[in-house]
């Protein structure tokens, strides 16, 4: 996020709180974790939403929220051009936690005093509790909080006193109790603050008085009800890609409007082996939901011959896929609606996106960013259907369950849009696809076998453009190795490298080495992310 040049905020119906649900807010000053904020908010079954900070006071009455979050950031109160928030946000009469940076505008603009403090404070502390009431409820004195700051609380506002304090920070939690004003100069929300889950907890529910109404069974009910009351008797086109995003979705839309759905599954042939049928027998035959297969392999093998950059090899897939989706949509249509998975991480991250002026509607320009498609051409003006777009993905798979969808696909590994095209290194050949197809499948075949596929993020083989030599049946082979990539992680963003039992990586190998022709040399990445990626392209 740019502080300095991002927009005044606007509120429209996308960014209003579900129906008859109560609401917490966090206003964004350009932390690191304001989503990490909103998540564990939301795992207290309370609704959340994470706001800019130029968010005015008018604008929070008209949201109403039962409480309001201050995220830290990477500033310094006292810079110049540092941001602050709207002061009438103080006088709202609502409960205000301020986290880190947020603690700290809080206390200078209600007339304290920030400074630089002598020492910093990085990582783990201790934190010893002065008052256990109110927002320490139940937080254990002494309990490890994770700390990230240079700059310290030097003098309270009127009215404040001290709830907690370490080693190093005499005000490493305060609090205004008359007007509801907390500040922590920790990061509740990480799983490194021990006591983290507690405090907010006792914020949530003691001190806005929120009630648990932010459930699965009444977001599906609600989801339903808005999709039938925008789409009507319309036409609405899903373009499936197998994952959780978008079947949850179609589930979701097929039991609001039936056969008003068509499903299109492009198989641009990077999928996992038997993947693409497999999909298409599953929702027809199981799910009952009909899905238009388009055959396009070779399309897009020709338009990567050759290619070894991988970003070019993305453009060309996406500019591809674009053609493909172009050509049977107005061959299946004419549609109204484009459904998509958007989730709540696009709608904060992602400006792609246009309202309608005549009727206030989103439409499409550009297919969702994490598929790596690129934008759908502009004189494709659907209107956009996205019933997801208030979840995080852990949330997604909540409603997934709820609405039937069976774990193979609720806890399917992430798969990059390109898929396995930037699991080759170098050049995309039938021969290679082949190879990596088979490979791919001995790893997720033997951690099945193991009851371990649930252990890891993500674990897939990539396959080098080079050859080594290789003794097999006392004859010399000259092969291409696999390399296995296998990672433990929360979300993505960061991710170590998974620890695996040597028996099962011996196991995996002997199998590729044996099973896959082509292949003479398997070995393992331990790099994790950072200072590496996940994916190797």
């Amino acid at each position: 996020m740019t502080l300095q040049t991002e927009p005044t905020i606007t509120l429209d119906n996308a960014s209003l709180p579900p129906l008859n649900r109560q609401m917490l807010v966090i206003l964004d000053f350009g932390s690191q974790y304001s989503e990490l904020i909103a998540r564990r908010i939301r795992e207290t079954e309370v609704y959340s939403e994470v706001l800019s900070y130029r968010t005015t006071a008018e604008q929070l009455r008209q949201l109403n929220p039962k409480g309001i979050i201050f995220s830290g950031g990477p500033n310094s109160v006292y810079d110049k051009g540092a941001p602050h928030c709207d002061p009438a946000i103080w006088d709202l009469g609502i409960p205000v936690l301020g986290v880190c940076y947020g603690m700290q505008l809080m206390v200078q603009q209600l007339g304290g005093q920030v400074d630089r403090a002598e020492r910093g404070e990085y990582g783990k502390a201790d934190l010893f509790i002065d008052d256990p009431t109110d927002l320490l409820t139940n937080v254990e004195d002494g309990t490890t909080m994770w700390m990230s700051h240079g700059d310290s609380v030097t003098r309270l506002p009127n009215g404040f006193e001290v709830l907690a304090h370490t080693e190093n920070t005499p005000s490493a939690a305060v609090a205004h109790h008359t007007r509801k004003l907390y500040g922590v100069q920790f990061h509740p929300e990480v799983v490194h603050s021990k006591g983290g889950t507690a405090l907010i907890r006792n914020f949530v529910y003691h001190i806005c008085e929120c009630q648990p109404t932010w459930t699965t069974e009444a977001f599906v009910e609600e989801a339903t009800r808005e999709v039938r009351a925008q789409v009507g008797d319309k036409r609405v086109l899903l373009a499936l890609s197998g994952g959780v995003d978008s079947s949850t979705l179609a589930f979701l839309l097929h039991q609001a409007i039936g056969d008003q759905l068509t499903c299109m599954f492009i198989d641009q042939g990077f999928m996992r082996k038997d993947e693409p049928e497999r999909l298409v027998k599953l929702f027809a035959e199981q799910f009952h939901i009909p899905v238009i297969h388009v055959k396009a392999r070779d399309r897009f093998l020709a338009q990567v011959a050759g290619i070894t950059d991988p970003e070019e090899k993305r453009k060309r897939i996406g500019h591809e896929f674009i053609r493909v989706f172009e050509e049977e949509s107005k061959r299946l249509g004419p549609f109204d609606y484009l459904a998509q998975g958007t989730l709540y991480p696009d709608v904060i991250e992602s400006a792609d996106t246009n309202v309608d002026p005549k009727t206030g509607e989103r439409v499409a320009v550009k297919i969702k960013s994490h598929h790596n498609v690129g934008g759908l051409p502009k004189d494709l003006q659907f209107k956009l259907v996205e019933p997801l777009r208030k979840l995080f993905k852990d949330e997604v798979r909540k409603v997934g369950r709820s609405i039937g969808l069976p774990e193979e696909i609720v806890r399917r590994q992430p798969f990059p849009g390109p898929g396995l095209a930037i699991r080759i290194i170098g050049e995309i050949t039938k021969e290679r696809l082949k190879i990596l197809r088979n490979a791919d499948y001995v790893v997720r075949d033997e951690i099945a076998k193991q009851g371990m596929y649930h252990d890891f993020w993500q674990a897939f083989a990539v396959l080098l453009p080079v050859r080594s030599v290789g003794v097999m049946g006392d004859q010399r082979t000259y092969a291409y190795p696999i390399v296995l990539r296998l990672v433990s992680s929360e979300d993505g963003m960061t991710a170590d490298w998974s620890r695996v039992p040597y028996d099962l990586l011996e196991t995996i190998s002997n199998r590729i080495v044996n099973e896959v022709e082509g292949v003479n040399r398997v070995v393992y990445d331990i790099t994790s992310k950072p200072p590496g990626t996940i994916e190797w392209e």
